[in-house]
């Protein structure tokens, strides 16, 4: 009798194992797809057919035939693509695949990308060195009290063991110091999200202490680490620019406030001073509309520092001897380019024009379809490209637009030739996830210049690739989509009690398409970063629907809605009936005074107690 009973769990196991395989085998967006987008999955197990079937239905609402498998030696597997894009109706589906089995159940929405934007530009503010932060993710509390305070010692930079204002910024990955260059390629992307998608970003509450009256959410928290880079100035007047400002050494798994050991700023690199100056000219023009004192100060530093650069010619790494920290050395050329484009596009100088276009024509190469931190020229040419101010260079303006599309054309046709819709095709290093999505800024940018639908479905791609169309079938950021990472290398992650991580976060990806290691050891594949995040963010920003919020004062007036492209339905209280993160909504008492939005509703308790609560909702 034990016998048989060991061998029946033992078939009950293989049978669940089984289905697992076979679902397993279905590579897809888990996030879901836009409604007129294109919408694919990747299949590495053969097959013929698939069904798109309702979810809640199980009807069958599309059926195609997939495509031929094709083998990629990276992945080592025969993958086939099942093509559902003419679908496009909004709802919630799964594929059923002939012989393979189901994939995931996933929404078609016109917000499908809107909670995770959300959460992954939020991560930005749990990220903030200086303060207390807090947020809860699916009912974890995240949290932890005010850190570094004592930001940072002069004793590198010749100014005694002497305690300058360091705070605020962000930490930069999974250790907690600080770093000029990188948070330049950070702030680059952040930035070009603010100009290129304004009109969505600054509808879109990030539920955000008040520490920039006035900023749109997005850029209060831009502000937070603006206000530290402006901090790494020499106090002399000079214009050069601190390195970092780090420990001696990386530190222990803890939450940041029991990070204790002393910080100090470090020695100047030119490719800091260029970052500085390219960061404080775009925060100067941005930030110009909503805070006028604040842009002067921006600009009045980096006109400081850009004449130390031009004074100093020659490339200056930091004198890092003492630091056992992040290095971030690299050679300044690219970073002087991008630095000359942004003074000229803030301020419109003549001479910051020469400086760029005389560089730019002695690059061969110019844009970059694989950038990161050490290359940031490719932010100063897109600025360049798109600018609307006059006297450019005509001939070097047609050369750099035709180098924008050109690299453009080669990104859509990497992802095409990969299996998984990668747009990074079969280059795969440290921190290369962050690279697939800061590709989407070259997309953007050429689909600027010329329209054209492969750069939005090569953008798309990118996404998909990184939520869940991958060999591994799993999202490579923490808190959203399927299977995601539980164990990056994160010092808030491994210094609290929650078991789930701090929620947002990319992570940096394998050094071959089959070796990532969801390990918080292995620093190398399973890292966050802000300069891949900023990617990430700027790669969704592009595509999210922000919620319209419609000021309701009379009951006619909710009749007319109705009538129109929402529906309401009165509920007693919020948590009595299930809300998909996908689908917005707005709520308001019975006398039409507004109340809440996605984004905050679980926080007010207060709407528990109230009756009369109407939800409106997005058709």
């Amino acid at each position: 009798m034990k016998n048989k009973n060991i061998i029946i769990i033992f078939l009950i196991l293989s049978f669940f194992l089984y289905c697992f395989s076979l679902d397993s085998d279905i590579k897809i967006n888990s996030l879901g797809f836009l409604p007129n987008a294109k919408k694919v999955a990747s299949i590495s197990a053969p097959c013929s057919s698939f069904i798109l079937r309702d979810a809640k239905t199980n009807a069958s609402v599309f059926s195609g035939k997939i495509s031929l498998g094709l083998y990629q030696a990276d992945v080592n597997q025969n993958v086939y693509i099942a093509d559902f894009s003419s679908h496009t109706f909004s709802g919630n589906y799964y594929l059923d695949v002939s012989g393979v089995g189901k994939s995931i159940t996933f929404p078609i929405s016109d917000s499908v990308y809107n909670f995770a934007y959300y959460t992954c530009m939020r991560a930005f503010y749990l990220w903030r060195c200086g303060m207390a932060v807090e947020g809860t993710h699916n009912g974890n509390l995240y949290k932890h009290a005010a850190c570094h305070l004592k930001d940072g010692y002069l004793d590198y930079i010749g100014g005694g063991h002497v305690i300058k204002d360091g705070t605020r910024g962000w930490h930069d990955a999974g250790d907690y110091n600080k770093y000029v260059t990188n948070a330049g390629i950070t702030l680059g992307c952040l930035f070009l999200a603010w100009e290129h998608f304004k009109d969505k970003l600054e509808k879109v509450s990030l539920n955000l202490p008040e520490t920039a009256p006035n900023c749109p959410d997005f850029l209060k928290e831009l502000k937070w680490e603006v206000d530290w880079i402006l901090k790494m100035q020499y106090p002399d007047g000079s214009g050069k620019v601190s390195h970092k400002l780090s420990a001696k050494n990386f530190n222990a798994f803890v939450l940041p406030e029991f990070e204790t050991d002393d910080r100090y700023f470090v020695d100047w690199s030119s490719s800091a001073v260029a970052d500085f100056v390219a960061i404080c000219a775009m925060a100067s023009r941005i930030f110009g509309p909503y805070n006028s004192n604040y842009a002067d100060t921006c600009l009045r530093a980096a006109v400081i520092s850009y004449n130390f650069l031009k004074a100093n010619p020659s490339n200056k790494d930091a004198d890092q001897s003492a630091f056992g920290t992040g290095a971030y050395t690299t050679s300044d050329p690219n970073h002087r380019i991008w630095a000359a484009a942004e003074m000229w596009q803030t301020t419109g100088s003549q001479q910051y024009l020469n400086d760029f276009e005389t560089q730019a024509q002695l690059d061969q190469q110019l844009v970059s379809k694989d950038f990161d931190w050490p290359n940031p020229k490719n932010i100063g040419l897109i600025t360049y490209a798109l600018s609307q101010r006059n006297g450019k260079n005509k001939q070097l303006e047609t050369k750099i637009k035709d180098a924008i599309i050109n690299c453009a054309n080669q990104i859509v046709s990497d992802c095409n030739n990969d299996v998984y819709g990668r747009p990074l095709g079969k280059s795969y290093y440290w921190g290369c996830n962050g690279t697939v999505a800061r590709q989407v800024l070259i997309l953007q940018a050429a689909n600027m210049l010329s329209p054209k639908a492969d750069y939005i479905n090569t953008s798309l791609d990118a996404i998909g690739h990184i939520f869940g169309r991958n060999y591994y079938n799993r999202s490579y950021v923490t808190g959203l989509g399927k299977d995601p990472p539980k164990n990056p290398h994160d010092r808030r992650s491994g210094g609290d009690n929650v078991v789930e991580p701090w929620p947002g976060y990319l992570v940096g990806g394998g050094h071959t398409a089959t070796t990532w290691h969801d390990e918080m050891s292995d620093y190398e594949t399973n890292e966050i970063a802000i300069n891949w995040q900023a990617a990430l963010v700027y790669a969704l920003a592009g595509f999210i629907k922000p919620q319209q919020t419609i000021i309701v004062k009379s009951k006619n007036q909710y009749n007319n809605i109705l009538s129109n492209k929402y529906m309401i339905k009165k509920i007693v209280n919020p948590w009595s009936i299930k809300i998909l993160p996908s689908c917005p909504f707005l709520i308001y008492s019975s006398n039409g005074k507004y109340m809440a939005t996605i984004e905050d509703v679980h926080s007010l308790k207060s709407l528990y107690k109230i009756k009369g609560v109407f939800l409106v909702i997005k058709k």
